[in-house]
């Protein structure tokens, strides 16, 4: 098997009389990892101010990068890419999406439990949940109405535990995040560490949660943030989490707006990035464009993302 052998995404031609496709694309790509197979789904987009992208960058220069990119300089659309994992006879949620939040007004997002069941996966059918942090765009999909009755009553969620202990009194001091979400944000974690604390498997630097599959604590985005190592046959595929940004190839440096402990993040991506640059493994982020499977180029003291060609 190739590094990034995919399988074929279904279409449908449609013909006159018959029902339109709730989708006309499905969002979801297949890769295989060795004997792991990997499911990429979008969850949809999130709109954010661009100055996300870099508050500590100048207003000029964060315009240069999205004038270049083709992107307004008001508002990015941020990708939200969750991975379905399956390994040695357990299939693994890494991440969970946005979920549904009335009050930030975010329709496009939170798509995850439709197109899981687009995909044919069906919920009770994951064994284990591997959750990068607790932010509400990666743990909101568990919380929708109806979704932990269709879930194992023996699922194991796996979270590192400097990143509970982080939530009990989280610090925003060092964020730059739009109004309102601070407190979505506090609320989310707080319900969601509520509701499925009899779940949580704890670890402290990594974890093997199964065969070839490896979370590893990274810190910097948040005190607990992880990124998950897959590993089979000689191939290779990070899954960054918030580790990496679309704009953090070429600007490693700038701080991200929902970034805990922004210098610390930025360390943690320069060290990633040097590692995915030296070993040429795969590289999926949940903020890259869907379905943001690559690679990294070292580009003069920068990098350079190198998307793959869809394998159809």
């Amino acid at each position: 098997m190739s590094q990034a052998e995919a399988k074929p995404l279904t279409t449908s031609r449609q013909e006159p009389g018959r029902p339109k496709p709730e989708e006309l694309v499905p969002s979801r790509y297949a890769v295989r990892i060795g004997e792991i197979e990997v499911l990429i789904i979008s969850d949809g987009v999130l709109p954010l101010p661009t100055t996300m992208l870099g508050h500590n960058a100048d207003a000029a220069d964060r315009a240069v990068w999205l004038d270049d990119m083709f992107l307004p300089r008001d508002a990015f659309d941020w990708a939200l890419n969750v991975v379905l994992v399956r390994s040695g006879g357990q299939t693994i949620l890494i991440d969970a999406g946005l979920g549904l939040d009335p009050d930030l007004n975010l329709p496009r997002a939170g798509q995850l439990i439709k197109r899981l069941e687009g995909a044919g996966i069906d919920l009770a059918s994951v064994t284990d949940v591997v959750l990068t942090h607790l932010h509400m765009d990666h743990i909101g999909g568990l919380l929708v109405d109806g979704v932990k009755d269709r879930l194992r009553a023996d699922l194991r969620i796996h979270v590192a535990a400097a990143e509970t202990k982080f939530w009990e009194a989280p610090d925003f001091s060092h964020v730059s995040m739009p109004p309102g979400f601070p407190d979505a944000l506090r609320a989310t974690a707080k319900r969601f560490l509520s509701e499925y604390g009899s779940h949580l498997k704890l670890f402290d630097e990594r974890s093997e949660v199964a065969p070839g599959v490896i979370v590893q604590r990274t810190g910097g985005h948040t005190p607990g943030h992880s990124v998950v190592r897959l590993a089979s046959g000689g191939d290779r595929l990070t899954f960054a989490g918030d580790a990496v940004f679309a704009v953090g190839f070429e600007h490693p440096n700038w701080y991200n707006g929902f970034e805990h402990d922004p210098e610390e993040a930025a360390r943690v991506r320069i060290d990633l990035l040097r590692e995915l640059a030296a070993n040429g493994e795969q590289l999926v982020a949940t903020h890259l464009p869907f379905p943001s499977v690559g690679r990294v180029a070292v580009d003069g003291d920068v990098f350079r993302w190198v998307p793959v060609f869809w394998d159809y």
